[in-house]
Parts: structure tokens; sequence; C-alpha cells
């Protein structure tokens, strides 16, 4: 059996990343995966990175870490710039015999879309469902891991087993995937409960109102 720790757009933010990290070790995961948007929103970017490299987690590229990357421009390279730099648009492995597929949004290599399966309340969508069912008919992966909506789930899609850990600042998330038995469990992070569904603009919309009271 294989544990697999699955986080994504952590968006620069260290503190959940680091108790993911532990809830990890202590569940005695053999790999951890993140699938992207390492970078954006939040500031502290070269120590979220640090805790990625320490772990030795395979990452991917997400939409705010190709901007990051393009508006890099002709500054002085950094350390944060060169790891960004050096990931892959998707990753795929085979573990206890399953194959796994990775990528930001949604295959083959898209940083942008995304598989969005849930409403505002976190409840699975059918006609959503029968969307990707129908568009993932010809993805031969037994897994295919997810991020960049900012939803929590996972979902037997056609011969796929589809996950998005969910966002571990935003929707306060991180999972872990156990194989061969294609079995996930959700942990909940800085002390919040998982927020299934969670989208950047509602939450502008949200803070600016509570701010004019």
């Amino acid at each position: 059996m294989a544990l697999i720790g699955l986080i994504s757009d952590v968006h620069a933010t260290p503190e959940p990343v680091a108790e993911a990290l532990s809830i990890f070790a202590e569940a005695g995961v053999t790999q951890i995966l993140c699938a992207g948007d390492i970078a954006g929103y939040m500031e502290q970017l070269d120590a979220t990175i640090q805790l990625l490299i320490g772990s030795h987690c395979q990452s991917v590229t997400g939409n705010h870490d190709r901007s990051y990357i393009d508006h890099a421009g002709a500054v002085p390279e950094t350390d944060a710039l060169r790891f960004l730099k050096q990931l892959p648009r998707s990753y795929e492995t085979i573990i206890e015999g399953k194959k796994l597929f990775m990528v930001h949004a949604q295959p083959p290599d898209g940083y942008h879309g995304g598989i969005k399966l849930l409403d505002k309340q976190g409840i699975v969508q059918p006609a959503n469902l029968a969307l990707w069912r129908q568009k993932l008919q010809p993805f031969d992966y037994d897994v295919l891991v997810v991020g960049h909506t900012h939803q929590v789930f996972a979902e037997h899609i056609g011969d796929s087993f589809v996950i998005n850990p969910g966002s571990s600042v935003f929707n306060h998330s991180c999972a872990i995937l156990s194989l061969p038995e294609m079995t996930v469990r959700f942990f909940p992070l800085s002390g919040k409960t998982i927020e299934k569904t969670w989208n950047w603009g509602e939450h502008m919309i949200y803070r600016n109102n509570s701010a004019d009271r």
C-alpha cells in the first residue's frame, strides 16, 4: 500500500503547507504531490517553496506560477524563479499498479478552465459530472489529480478517480490518497473546517461589503 499526500493552490502561504506536511509525516505518506499555484495572492513565496523542496514534493506549474515567471522580466533570477521555471506542466507516474496523472487545471496540460463539479454549497452537480464524464472519456489514467478551481472533491468520473485536494490556504484542506485501494481522506487545516467551494471574487465582494459596515 502507498499513501500519497496531496496539496494544491498553496499561494505563497507556508503555514498551512507546514501543517499538511506534518499530517503527511504522521500518516507515513510515501510521496507528496502539489497540483500547482505555488505563487499568487500572498507574499511568502520563498518560505513556501523551501517547504516543498524540503519535503521532496513533486509539483506542476499553475497559472499563477506561469504569471510569476512571465512578469519576472529581466530582473535577476531568484531561487524562487528558478524553482518555478523547472516545474513541468503535467506529471505522470505509476504507483502500486495505478496510473496517476497530475495537472493544474485540466488534462492534458491546462492552466485555466478546470474541473468544476460543485455548486456554492459544495454539492456535486449531476450536469457538471456528466459533462466531465464525456470530456474525460479518452483519458486513460486511473487517477487524475487537479487543482485550480478551489473545489474539494474526489469523484469517480468514467474510468478515472478525479481528486482535487482544494487550496491549502483558502479551502483549508489537504488530502491523502491510498493506492491501490483508491480511497481518499481529506484533512482540515489552520483550525478551520474545510470549505468545499471557495471563490476569490466572492471573497473580495464579501470583504469589501464588511469593510463598509
